[in-house]
């Protein structure tokens, strides 16, 4: 063997080198990303259930109020489409380090402003920051697990994702009904910055990654290739669909249960956001199911899930409302599952940046959507606002039956 056949053999990493379920390291990934993906969720999430609170303090409709979230969704989408490039050229784990340091100390830094421009302006700098854990995380799994276990460990991520969701609407909702929306958020704040840190000291080192240069050239290539692709462009569609229906249908839901008959207290809104858990069960779930049944018909299953916990949620009984709720809570993380692990089997080059492409579209879904249903709550109520999401389902359907059509 002469010595450049060497050379490449040894730059081509073995199947041994990939992490394995059972693998002690394979539980510091699931620890670190599981981390990570709970204090960027939490941060991004915290103000949804005090949305009516930050009305009345700041006097401004729900529309208005939900603007701090999606200013941040939006910044973290833009973001996206640079800190994945980046993170091709410099590395998974420094870019993902520094997101979760600059994002808790943004979020902390958010608590001390007493003007609502000044809220949103440390709200923007918060996703901007955060993108580069949303971007990294996904193509990180994708490149170190090994191809069987991908999909599981992406389920467990996302379920991370889901708990990281729930404790920042729980914590913020039941702390500011006693202490105050602006200590809620400074608490999560500060779990977030621990997060960060344990992030840094267990997550393993990339041995897979190989750095391409930052090209404007290249990376205009790329975004070609992969919206020329026959299956992407349609999953950057469905995350756009999904995430903004399920974020129009937590924006407001809480407006709707504070209003009569229900009255329920603001700590009751925020206790509402335990309906993710149903998202440590079915993102995991949904990838076992993939590698089963095929994507195409498990994507379809867990969005008709959706589908069917918003019809009910339009009766008057609260317990027929929150059992839509956790219905429709389970159908959304069992279908992001299955389409962000599609995205990183699907690019056949520059994974960081097709991952960027796809929570682009995904957060941009939350943040266009989210307001957009504000619209639809102030005109005509609930019953409107289960129209617009319904439409944003239905429109997932057919993205996902063309999906399993394609079979790509």
């Amino acid at each position: 063997m002469n010595r450049s056949t060497l050379a490449k053999s040894a730059a081509r990493p073995s199947a041994s080198n990939y992490i394995k379920r059972g693998q002690p390291a394979f539980m510091r990934v699931t620890l670190a990303l599981f981390s990570a993906g709970l204090a960027t969720f939490a941060l991004i999430y915290c103000v949804q259930p005090i949305l009516p609170v930050l009305s009345y303090e700041f006097n401004i409709t729900p529309a208005g109020a939900s603007v701090s979230l999606s200013v941040t969704t939006a910044f973290l989408a833009a973001g996206m489409l640079f800190t994945g490039p980046v993170s091709d050229a410099m590395g998974r784990k420094p870019v993902m380090v520094a997101a979760l340091l600059l994002a808790s100390g943004c979020a902390l830094l958010s608590t001390l402003m007493s003007a609502w421009e000044g809220i949103l302006i440390t709200r923007a700098l918060t996703g901007l920051a955060l993108s580069g854990v949303a971007a990294v995380g996904m193509t990180y799994l994708s490149e170190e697990m090994h191809p069987s276990v991908v999909a599981f460990s992406m389920g467990l991520y996302i379920s991370g994702n889901s708990i990281g969701g729930m404790s920042g609407r729980l914590l913020s909702g039941v702390v500011t009904d006693f202490f105050g929306w602006r200590a809620a958020l400074a608490i999560i704040a500060c779990f977030s910055l621990a997060a960060a840190f344990m992030f840094w000291k267990i997550l393993p080192v990339s041995r897979h990654f190989r750095p391409t240069p930052l090209r404007p050239r290249t990376l205009f290539i790329n975004f070609r290739l992969h919206w020329r692709d026959g299956g992407l462009p349609l999953l950057f569609v469905e995350g756009f669909l999904l995430m903004g229906a399920f974020v129009t249908l937590f924006n407001y839901i809480g407006y709707r249960l504070m209003q009569a008959p229900w009255h329920v207290s603001q700590a009751v809104v925020g206790l509402l956001s335990v309906a993710y858990l149903t998202g440590t069960w079915s993102s995991p779930k949904a990838g076992t199911l993939s590698a089963q049944y095929g994507r195409g018909p498990i994507i379809l299953l867990f969005t008709g899930l959706m589908l069917l916990g918003l019809i009910l949620t339009l009766p008057q009984s609260l317990w027929v409302i929150c059992a839509g709720m956790l219905l429709f809570t389970t159908g959304f993380f069992g279908a992001h599952s299955v389409a962000s692990s599609w995205i990183g089997t699907r690019a056949r080059r520059a994974k960081g940046q097709a991952s960027s492409l796809y929570l682009f579209s995904y957060y941009m879904g939350s943040s266009l959507a989210g307001t957009c249903g504000g619209v639809f709550w102030h005109k005509y109520g609930w019953h409107g606002v289960a129209a617009f999401i319904a439409a944003l389902l239905i429109a997932a359907l057919l993205a996902g039956r063309r999906l399993t059509l394609r079979k790509v």
